[in-house]
């Protein structure tokens, strides 16, 4: 984008107080998603194994494209966070082996990570409201400061057991339509208190 057209957003991120709130640019879609979106998902998923080769470019095409629209976003709004999406399973796995999900996605992401943590980026925030326990580790090596998984789906003492001096979860609470304040509070306070 040319100068002029960053100029709104250099001029919001100008009013945010950075010693109360960071700066953090919502960036989606993601790698895979953005894989997914310019094959389709069936395609796309039958081209992991049927056009490894083409996959493999395709991956580093966007993230090339990723990494100049990074280059973009840290020279105009200087950001201290980024809050990134991209969804990497279902309800119940992954959507590519933990070794194929590392073939494709560890190294592009390292690049992508890498270029905002080396440009004073502090904190990683990666949204994949999915399963992907299995990704965690690989996550941790991407430079994932903390990520936002589907409660439903992932064991949250699991995690925190295991990975917590990693990493950070941050988990959405479901609560009912019709709970009062009170309610909420006290739901609130226990999973605090648990975790």
């Amino acid at each position: 984008f040319t100068p002029e057209e960053w100029e709104p957003f250099v001029k919001e991120a100008e009013k945010i107080d950075r010693n109360e709130y960071f700066v953090a640019p919502f960036i989606a879609p993601g790698i895979f998603e953005q894989c997914h979106y310019l094959l389709e998902i069936q395609n796309c998923m039958m081209d992991f194994y049927e056009e490894p080769e083409a996959m493999h470019e395709l991956v580093d095409y966007i993230t090339d494209w990723e990494l100049a629209y990074a280059a973009e976003i840290c020279k105009y709004l200087k950001p201290d966070a980024i809050f990134h999406h991209d969804d990497w399973g279902s309800q119940q796995s992954s959507f590519l082996s933990v070794d194929m999900f590392r073939e494709y996605y560890l190294d592009a992401y390292k690049k992508v990570y890498g270029y905002y943590k080396d440009h004073g980026v502090q904190l990683i925030v990666h949204h994949s409201d999915s399963y992907a326990a299995n990704l965690v580790p690989s996550m941790i090596e991407m430079g994932i400061d903390m990520w936002t998984p589907q409660m439903r789906a992932n064991d949250a003492d699991f995690l925190y057991n295991h990975y917590g001096k990693q990493m950070t979860f941050c988990f959405g609470m479901e609560i009912p339509h019709d709970w009062k304040e009170a309610e909420i509070r006290k739901a609130v306070r226990a999973f605090v208190d648990h975790y």
